[in-house]
């Protein structure tokens, strides 16, 4: 089954498995992966799945469609090949789990009756609840919710990717890297801060006690 994995400035946002025969994509909430930047188009592209063939098809957007640094109107996509939209890539996988990642949590910004199969996304809200540890997965990192209806919960950090939020209202994700987790803004008007400085689309280490606000609520980083 294909596989996108979604990654602004090196830190990979998405993953999913793509199953649909139409996958849109843009910045209207309605497309299937939704890409909250000025410099994507409301309707950007569409990705058409054939048998085993999947067709990659501008729609006519306002900055083009690149796949591996080329602009494209339509062509057959294969294994690797990376399309761009704006900041953002898009790496096509033939078959899931041939990069060899372990999957992460997916944004919220991909609705759950798109056609993927993703893992539920994080939300810090009054029905959140802490994520359970994988088997063989060690605990390094917390966010602790500081206000609001969950203040007091901690959420651990387990994935490679994480993501917090509200859906059209302001979206961050937390990545594990080899140097420490990196906090990026994914989508949103409402930019999310760090110790009251705004996070923008390059991602931002994170350090122990560290406090962020998203979207009116704030939290603190913690590693154990």
């Amino acid at each position: 089954m294909p596989k996108l994995t979604v990654s602004i400035d090196g830190v990979v946002i998405r993953e999913a498995q793509l199953t649909k025969d139409r996958t849109s994509m843009g910045r209207r909430p309605y497309n299937d992966i939704v890409i909250d930047n000025p410099a994507v188009s409301g309707e950007h592209a569409v990705l058409q799945m054939s048998g085993n063939e999947v067709y990659l098809e501008d729609l006519n957007s306002t900055n083009g469609t690149y796949v591996n640094g080329k602009s494209v109107k339509k062509q057959l996509l294969k294994n690797n090949d990376t399309i761009e939209i704006g900041k953002y890539k898009i790496r096509y996988l033939a078959e899931a789990g041939q990069d060899g990642l372990r999957a992460g949590r997916v944004s919220t910004a991909v609705r759950g009756d798109a056609g993927f199969a993703p893992p539920p996304a994080t939300r810090l809200d009054a029905a959140a609840t802490p994520m359970v540890a994988e088997a063989g997965t060690g605990i390094h990192a917390a966010i602790k919710v500081l206000s609001g209806a969950a203040a007091g919960r901690e959420v651990k950090l387990v994935k490679v990717v994480t993501t917090i939020g509200k859906p059209g209202v302001a979206v961050a994700a937390i990545t594990r890297r080899p140097q420490g987790y990196m906090v990026i803004h994914v989508e949103g008007s409402s930019l999310p801060t760090l110790n009251g400085a705004a996070i923008g689309a390059e991602a931002v280490m994170l350090k122990n006690g560290d406090v962020f606000e998203l979207a009116g609520t704030q939290m603190q980083f913690v590693q154990h």
